[in-house]
């Protein structure tokens, strides 16, 4: 099947690392895998995230040109070359797809949406023209992919059947993540040769940009809370950057010895540092599900996280890792202290994070799940 892929919120091929990017390219990955033929339809990025009423105007007339110009285009290409399916990723108020429901409409094929959020309090609001356009384009939509079942209560009323609301749990390719694994101690002590690193302690580890909102008040909290665990040997690796780095150590200034701020990592220099560590903390304040944890679990890293969003979908409480309740610096510290006291209880439940995200979370997996969907479509069942 030939499936033209997009992403308003942020092209898979943006220069700028985030989670956002990865799961863009996860998807499109896992579709290839299962056998499909994937084009990035277009780069157009419909995002706006400060309530400017006349760019969002002008957003959805260049987001309409330019679907008028993708089906002129069409018209050109041979038949075996055109879109059977339209897929889109990640829509909500703030980047709407002002694309795909024309295209897939005009054309008759399918559309299909997978990571969809719809906020009923946005109506009237300052993207109150990009809430009505997700609302119209889930009415329209043959298939939706939740990958948080959080985001399902709203969105099953708009769907015009219940039954084209299907889960997709998060998913990544864990092979690299476990090839690292099986090199850890030369990775350990690459890291320790590196960094003036004491291999003997335990070494905890998060990865996450430094922005204002959520993701600021998440080191926040974890300074706060890592401060209170002073009186026990460990070091914190830190991989990220962005333009609240001053705060984001000034948040982390009463445990600064035991830092080492590594800077932004490529994505290829992840497994790596997952492997090395002994534990990966996050408090998760307003989190999705966050794809590093899924990172660290599959290079057979336990987890401390906060039970924020979809973050139980990804974490195994008591199994894969330890949650606490979001915003709770005093449990989290608690947690924290648990993880770094019992060696054996982060060997088990490393090997069972491992284990987990291979069976229900792996590549493979996912493309199964994708292919059966689409193909369940077919093509031209657009509306």
């Amino acid at each position: 099947m030939n499936i033209a892929f997009y992403a308003p919120m942020k092209p898979p091929s943006h220069p700028v690392p985030s989670g956002d990017r990865r799961v863009a390219r996860l998807l499109m990955q896992a579709l290839r895998r299962a056998g499909h033929r994937v084009d990035l339809a277009s780069r157009f990025r419909a995002w706006e995230g400060a309530g400017d009423a006349d760019w969002q105007r002008t957003l959805r007339h260049r987001g309409e040109d330019l679907a008028g110009r993708y089906l002129r285009r069409l018209r050109t290409r041979p038949a075996e070359m055109r879109p059977d399916l339209w897929f889109t990723y990640h829509l909500y108020h703030k980047a709407p797809d002002w694309i795909g429901p024309r295209v897939a409409r005009e054309h008759g094929i399918p559309y299909v949406v997978a990571e969809a959020s719809f906020a009923p309090k946005q109506d009237g609001g300052p993207w109150h023209e990009g809430h009505h356009a997700v609302a119209a384009a889930l009415a329209r939509a043959d298939l939706v992919l939740s990958l948080s079942r959080l985001d399902s209560v709203c969105v099953r009323p708009l769907l015009a059947a219940p039954e084209r609301l299907m889960h997709l749990r998060p998913f990544l390719d864990p092979a690299p993540f476990a090839r690292a694994a099986r090199r850890r101690q030369a990775h350990r002590q690459a890291l320790a040769a590196r960094w003036t690193l004491d291999p003997d302690v335990p070494w905890l580890i998060c990865i996450a940009m430094m922005r204002e909102g959520d993701k600021l008040a998440s080191y926040q909290l974890l300074g706060a809370a890592l401060e209170r665990l002073n009186d026990l040997p460990f070091s914190l690796l830190v991989a990220g950057d962005g333009p609240a780095r001053d705060q984001v150590l000034a948040a982390c200034h009463g445990i600064e010895r035991r830092v080492r701020w590594l800077g932004q990592v490529r994505p290829a220099g992840l497994p790596p540092l997952y492997a090395a560590a002994d534990a990966y903390v996050w408090p998760a304040i307003n989190e999705a599900y966050g794809m590093a944890f899924l990172e660290a679990q599959a290079a057979g890293l336990p987890v401390v996280a906060g039970a924020a969003g979809g973050v139980p979908e990804v974490v195994a409480d008591g199994d894969s890792g330890l949650l606490t309740a979001e915003g709770d610096a005093g449990a989290f510290a608690a947690a924290v202290r648990r993880m770094l006291t019992a060696p054996d209880l982060r060997a088990r439940m490393g090997r069972a994070a491992a284990r987990r995200v291979i069976e229900e979370h792996g590549l493979d997996a996912a493309a199964a799940m994708l292919d059966e969907a689409v193909q369940g479509l077919g093509s031209g069942s657009g509306r």
